[in-house]
């Protein structure tokens, strides 16, 4: 069964979730594209798609966890803390439905990593209109996805994942996020991103591609050849003096040594800025915290100066084992 669960980007998501690991064996994975469907299915999935985002504009959180999955609908905190999160930037428009997909899982046990190609492909992988989605430990069922877009003041997609009941779609994971940072939409950070590799500014390149690939994928489980095309122009960048791919690294300034874990991009209003979490044991003193952050702004300005070409700010978060973070933001410009 899936259930909902909560993660921050830049909104809060609901993603699909599952947690029955069965043994793997052989069982039969097959997608659907819109042009693939018949009719009355591809027109159910879209009915159902424009019904959800309505709901999800209007801020209905009652209405949606009626429409949801059991599991779902027993967990709703998630997508009811999404939905609120993102209806004031979808209040009053109007959901455009991107072609959907269906996807089938076949068998009587759950796959531990369920990859469905969706489309036509190329000797070279993915065209055009195809799209890869991977799902770990899917139980058998039918399912879709279904991608709706609004235009708004911030231009947002809000994806519903799908589990077919009987004769009716229900609603199994949510995920809302804009499709733009700072102003700008996942082309722009390419772009960018291409300048200053050219430039030799591969750490800043890096992060802009990071930032692309994210701002093009509407869920994180979903790859499309724009996608995989970033993804390998970045894989050569990847630094090892950053944290990137789950590796933590050390950075010593201001005769201590900070252990980063994390570091990505934000937009606050226009500005475009970078966060850099570290381990701390404690942020209960928060005048060492705030020491502490500009000394690791600062060190991390003086060893890696290109950033200051692609950031209008730091912000140091100070993170102990808890979860609790204490941040300090410093202008890139005030930094000597």
């Amino acid at each position: 069964m899936l259930f909902s669960c909560a993660r921050k980007v830049w909104f809060r998501g609901c993603l699909l979730a599952l947690l029955v690991v069965g043994p793997h064996v052989a069982q039969a994975q097959t997608c659907l594209t819109s042009e693939d469907m018949d009719a009355a299915t591809r027109g159910s999935l879209e009915a159902v798609g424009r019904k959800f985002f309505d709901l999800t504009a209007r801020g209905a959180s009652g209405e949606l966890q009626a429409a949801s999955i059991p599991s779902v609908a027993a967990n709703f905190a998630g997508i009811a803390s999404a939905v609120k999160e993102s209806e004031p930037n979808l209040a009053g428009s109007t959901g455009t439905v991107r072609p959907p997909y269906q996807l089938t899982l076949d068998g009587k046990d759950p796959v531990p990593r369920a990859e469905f190609l969706c489309g036509v492909f190329g000797k070279s992988g993915q065209t055009a209109n195809s799209a890869v989605f991977v799902l770990p430990n899917l139980p058998p069922g039918e399912y879709a996805v279904v991608i709706t877009e609004s235009a708004g003041k911030v231009p947002f997609t809000v994806s519903f994942v799908l589990q077919k009941i009987g004769s009716d779609w229900k609603l199994g994971g949510f995920y809302a996020k804009p499709a733009q940072l700072a102003g700008h939409n996942g082309q722009w950070f390419w772009d960018r991103a291409r300048d200053f590799k050219a430039k030799g500014k591969n750490r800043t390149a890096w992060l802009y591609y990071l930032q692309a690939r994210d701002l093009f994928s509407p869920v994180p489980f979903m790859s499309t050849m724009m996608t995989d095309k970033i993804y390998d122009e970045s894989q050569p960048l990847q630094p090892t003096d950053l944290p990137a791919a789950g590796n933590n690294v050390d950075l010593t300034g201001g005769g201590k040594t900070y252990r980063l874990n994390g570091i990505f991009a934000v937009g606050v209003g226009e500005d475009l800025d970078l966060v850099v979490k570290y381990e701390s044991p404690s942020v209960l003193n928060t005048q060492q915290a705030y020491q502490d952050n500009v000394a690791l702004i600062k060190a991390l300005l003086a060893k890696f100066p290109e950033l200051r070409d692609g950031f209008n700010a730091i912000i140091a978060r100070a993170t102990e084992p808890s979860g609790k973070d204490y941040g300090t933001l410093l202008a890139v410009k005030d930094v000597p």
